[in-house]
């Protein structure tokens, strides 16, 4: 950290307090006996109700040695933690701390919205067969345990928090965003479109503009999801450098998964060995329990596996791509020696090249990091805006349509891009 801040760059740690490992020590005393002091960390119960896992199946296991079954709102291996115990809140609290006083910048909190703060509550209900997460997120007592986590951190001079939560729900979303809960949140509303779709991309923008007070998030790209150039992009580089254009410069704050500015592609495990994820062997599993063949079961393990997007970082053409000495945990994609750091920082007008380039010209332009929209427009598959601050305006044109040319102002002065925009082009000036 000390490195980093001598760079100007700050540290935010991914913090998970929805659930811990079963191999974690508050874990392992709370299953010796009914009565351990740690019992009451998590939440066990003679009798389970309908609520089912995350990763599919049920959200209970039972454990033999005091015949209870604990909870888990996602793996077996994930133990929900009680947060209407306030010992759990007070550990919770020192563990910030002792995080905040190593000297990290802030949190990224993991599903935050999930917590299971009014216990558990009665059955969810079932909709053309499946089961609707209702009364498992998004408890009443959500934000009070938000604001506990928030105090905290505010004692602390300039942290940043941004939460996970799971919805793409604008006014699920936007509840959570506030100077005493969390400072921004993770606009799934707009990173989760699963196809491309400049209609439904520009609705989005336009939605969280109408509907959220302060800045929404701008990704495309993210651990839980397919990689942005396969899913939205066509495979198309030119393509995946016109999205990055549009969340580098409309408002709101904008995030980038590792890989994203090189283009990395999506993997597929060819068989379930090479599957890692919890949640693509759950659905792999399922298949094979429904009576589908190992093949068919492995399609909809690869549908569900998270790993497609959670190879490691291609650095170079050396041997496992320079991530690592020896052999990862996931394995690496084939392609790795054409797209990797090293040889896209080498080529003129590589995806590399152009973040960097976007990243530089947001860095240096106020008006992109701290503007207004003075406009919000869509035409002809062509999201374009104006965003305005103290004397200085910039208009960014984004092309998904049709050749075009843009007429510019007079003393328009050309920051990045061409007036004669072709399909997956853009265009940002000054004016």
């Amino acid at each position: 950290m000390k490195e980093a801040h001598k760079k100007g760059i700050k540290v935010i740690m991914d913090m998970v307090l929805n659930h811990t490992s079963t191999d974690c020590k508050w874990f392992q005393e709370s299953k010796k006996s009914l009565d351990n002091p740690y019992r009451d960390y998590y939440i066990w119960k003679d009798t389970t109700n309908n609520w089912e896992s995350f990763f599919g199946g049920t959200a209970w296991q039972k454990d033999t040695l005091t015949n209870q079954y604990y909870y888990h709102k996602f793996d077996k291996r994930m133990a929900d933690l009680n947060w209407s115990n306030p010992k759990v809140i007070n550990e919770v609290q020192k563990v910030l701390r002792f995080w905040l006083d190593c000297g990290v910048d802030g949190f990224r909190l993991d599903v935050i919205n999930f917590l299971t703060t009014n216990g558990i509550t009665t059955d969810n209900p079932m909709k053309d067969g499946v089961q609707e997460h209702l009364n498992d997120s998004n408890q009443l007592g959500v934000l009070a345990a938000m604001k506990k986590i928030k105090s905290v951190v505010n004692k602390y001079e300039n942290r940043f928090v941004v939460g996970e939560i799971g919805s793409d729900k604008i006014e699920v979303l936007k509840q959570y965003q506030s100077p005493d809960l969390l400072d921004v949140v993770f606009n799934f509303n707009f990173g989760s479109i699963d196809k491309f779709s400049a209609q439904r991309i520009f609705n989005e923008l336009q939605s969280m503009e109408k509907n959220m007070s302060n800045y929404p998030t701008l990704f495309f790209g993210s651990h839980d999801m397919p990689r942005m150039i396969d899913r939205l992009a066509d495979g198309n580089p030119e393509k995946a450098v016109a999205l990055a254009a549009l969340i580098l410069t409309a408002k709101g704050v904008p995030f980038i998964y590792y890989g994203e500015e090189i283009g990395m592609h999506n993997i597929v495990a060819e068989n379930i060995e090479e599957m890692v994820d919890i949640q693509g062997k759950t659905y792999y599993q399922l298949a094979l329990n429904k009576g589908k063949n190992s093949q068919e079961a492995l399609l909809e393990g690869n549908k569900h596996n998270r790993d497609k997007s959670r190879s490691p970082m291609q650095w170079n053409s050396n041997a496992f791509a320079g991530f690592s000495t020896g052999k990862s945990w996931i394995e690496i994609n084939s392609d790795y020696k054409e797209i990797n750091i090293e040889n896209l920082d080498h080529k003129k007008n590589s995806i590399l090249k152009n973040y960097k380039k976007l990243i530089h010209l947001r860095n240096n332009e106020k008006a992109l990091q701290y503007g207004l929209y003075y406009k919000l427009e869509y035409i002809d598959n062509q999201i374009s805006f104006t965003r305005i601050f103290e004397k200085d305006k910039i208009t960014v044109i984004v092309n998904f349509g049709l050749e075009k040319k843009v007429s510019l102002p007079k003393r328009a002065k050309i920051l990045m891009g061409n007036s004669n925009l072709k399909p997956n082009n853009f265009i940002i000036y000054k004016s």
